[in-house]
């Protein structure tokens, strides 16, 4: 973990009355935060997200250069403590994680995710997701980066959300977190084998930007492991032409969003 990391944190926290209440705010351990301002700790994943939906940043703007973050954390706008109103949709979501997260322990992990983009059409898109149990659900994230074209800066979106085992079929809903313009759902078929490897699906969602069209998309999960060299992974995320050589002819088969004759829905392929 660089320096810049402890320096990033530090600086943030510099936005609060106390490191403790940081601390609290975020239900970390005091003595292992102070291993991460020291620089001498890197933060699990579940405790770098944590600290990046508590101050509003991604992975990667934490480990910019002190100064560009400093910048960068200036002009944010500032995160508010969160109501202590009781929430209807809590105890919904409550019941389903008691229910649907008994099953998901295999699918725990990181996976490329695979769909044709809705923004760039005629491009598949490869984000990066992981998925990873908290306290008594499983949540994940799902991280975008890719570039229109080569003119153009590269741009991040981040989704953060809940995953579902329900029955015979694996449910997850998310929400952009850096716009707020835009939720997510997608739905896979699980594997049955011991080893997990692809996941299959549909995608349901809303473009990010032009004209906002509503849209279905076959989607694929691809397995990586519980271990993976996240900065290697991101930077193989993108946008990619729809008969790349980049991406296996198998996968992009999976992807394919035709209705056979005699459907009457358009439905996800195992």
């Amino acid at each position: 973990m660089s320096d810049d990391f402890a320096r990033n944190l530090k600086f943030a926290c510099s936005y609060y009355k106390s490191i403790a209440e940081v601390c609290r705010k975020v239900n970390l351990n005091r003595a292992q935060f102070n291993r991460y301002l020291s620089g001498k700790h890197k933060p699990s994943a579940n405790a770098m997200m944590r600290l990046c939906d508590f101050f509003g940043v991604e992975e990667f703007e934490f480990l910019l250069p002190h100064d560009q973050f400093q910048r960068l954390l200036q002009v944010k706008p500032k995160s508010h403590p969160s109501s202590a109103v009781h929430l209807p949709e809590v105890d919904h979501l409550t019941q389903l994680h008691a229910a649907g997260s008994q099953s998901l322990e295999k699918y725990l992990g990181y996976y490329f995710e695979y769909y044709h983009s809705m923004s760039s059409p005629g491009k598949i898109i490869r984000t990066l997701v992981c998925l990873e149990r908290q306290q008594h659900g499983v949540y994940y994230q799902r991280t975008e980066r890719f570039q229109e074209d080569s003119q153009s800066i590269v741009c991040h979106g981040r989704y953060v959300g809940s995953v579902f085992f329900l029955t015979d079929r694996i449910f997850m809903i998310d929400y952009e977190t850096i716009t707020g313009y835009e939720v997510t759902q997608t739905i896979l078929f699980p594997t049955f084998r011991n080893k997990v490897s692809r996941l299959t699906g549909l995608k349901l969602g809303a473009s990010g930007s032009g004209e906002r069209m509503p849209c279905c998309a076959r989607v694929v999960y691809e397995y990586l492991g519980t271990n993976v060299d996240k900065r290697r992974a991101l930077s193989l995320c993108g946008l990619y032409d729809a008969e790349t050589d980049e991406i296996e002819d198998s996968l992009k088969k999976a992807l394919r969003n035709t209705i056979d004759d005699g459907e009457w829905h358009f439905r996800a392929r195992h």
